[in-house]
């Protein structure tokens, strides 16, 4: 069965300063339990502060490595989940489950891309 990588995108500028609420946590925790239960999910978490991470770039030959915050980003990648699915379809049907157990002020976007292999 082929897999999926879902990039969870997250607006940090909109997000709550405290991080996501217990309910929301609750929430998500019951569709992990789900979705790893329903034999999908492989791997899942979340990602620290786009402030406590580095970039590094190539271009011309040359690296460059810049420490965050990032000015320039306004969506960051928050977090990610790995599944194996029947198909795409299935995916996208997890990926929107997990959208909505957002509140409507979270701003979220998820890219799920099937994984090339070998």
């Amino acid at each position: 069965m082929p897999r999926y990588l879902s990039l969870i995108r997250i607006d940090e500028s909109a997000a709550p300063a405290e991080g996501p609420s217990e309910e929301l946590m609750r929430r998500m925790g019951e569709l992990i339990e789900e979705v790893t239960k329903a034999g999908v999910m492989l791997d899942t978490a979340g990602l620290t502060p786009s402030a406590q991470g580095t970039r590094v770039h190539w271009e011309g030959g040359k690296i460059s490595v810049t420490d965050g915050p990032f000015t320039e980003s306004k969506e960051v990648i928050g977090g990610y989940a790995l599944m194996q699915c029947k198909d795409k379809a299935e995916a996208l049907e997890w990926t929107k489950r997990f959208l909505q157990v957002h509140e409507e002020f979270w701003t979220v976007t998820c890219e799920v891309r099937e994984i090339a292999e070998g």
